[in-house]
């Protein structure tokens, strides 16, 4: 999963904003409101990779202390250009900070990809002080009919196109196979509440085609 990232890093954003017509941009301004509204005083981005919704984040927060951890260097190196600090290279199920030192954490299309749901999300909850909030930004599957729509353009031209931007195909048919399977919606609310979370709710984006998640820790 590294190498794949390592890969793809300096084409990510491209990709991401081609390949979404834009849209990301919208969900990462919506987190970030969401985030502002905390009004959280230290803020760990997880699986921050070039840094878009750290920056994003950044702007709504100007007086927070913000962290971006991800576990791919090349991908921090991308987040660096962009003026952001406090980047440390850090596996999400072994986080290098104390208990309970932030008051929120945020993860953009990345606990998807970690090699254990729960063990990332127990982390997590490690790390945010009582009260703290938890925001997870993801991808899902919407309802039919758009569900048939967009699995035709999952399967077939997403990774036809990602692979002309970017050269790295096989990333990108990871990334339909990982979306297949990964819990949204209230699946996904369930697995929070499950792994010590409380008050998990969901916003739909787009659909379903993405959702924001948000959670507390007690």
């Amino acid at each position: 999963m590294r190498d794949y990232f390592a890969r793809i890093a300096r084409r990510y954003d491209l990709a991401n904003t081609v390949l979404s017509l834009g849209v990301d941009v919208l969900w990462r301004v919506r987190a970030s409101s969401i985030v502002r509204d905390w009004k959280p005083a230290r803020i760990l981005d997880l699986a921050t990779g070039s840094g878009e919704l750290a920056r994003v984040i950044s702007r709504a927060c100007p007086g927070a202390f913000l962290v971006g951890a991800d576990f791919c260097e090349p991908m921090l190196r991308v987040a660096r250009e962009k003026h952001l600090s406090n980047l440390v290279v850090a596996d999400a199920l072994h986080l290098p900070f104390e208990a309970a030192c932030f008051e929120a954490v945020s993860v953009a299309f990345g606990l998807r990809n970690m090699a254990s749901w729960t063990g990332a999300l127990r982390e997590m909850l490690r790390v945010l002080s009582p009260g703290g909030h938890l925001l997870i930004l993801d991808f899902g599957l919407p309802k039919p009919p758009l569900l048939f729509v967009y699995r035709f353009y999952l399967h077939r031209l997403l990774p036809l196109f990602a692979s002309l931007l970017t050269g790295e195909r096989s990333a990108y048919d990871y990334l339909a196979d990982s979306i297949e399977s990964f819990p949204s919606g209230d699946q996904m609310c369930r697995l929070l509440e499950e792994n010590g979370c409380t008050n998990a709710r969901f916003i739909p984006l787009f659909g379903g085609i993405a959702a924001i998640y948000t959670a507390e820790r007690a």
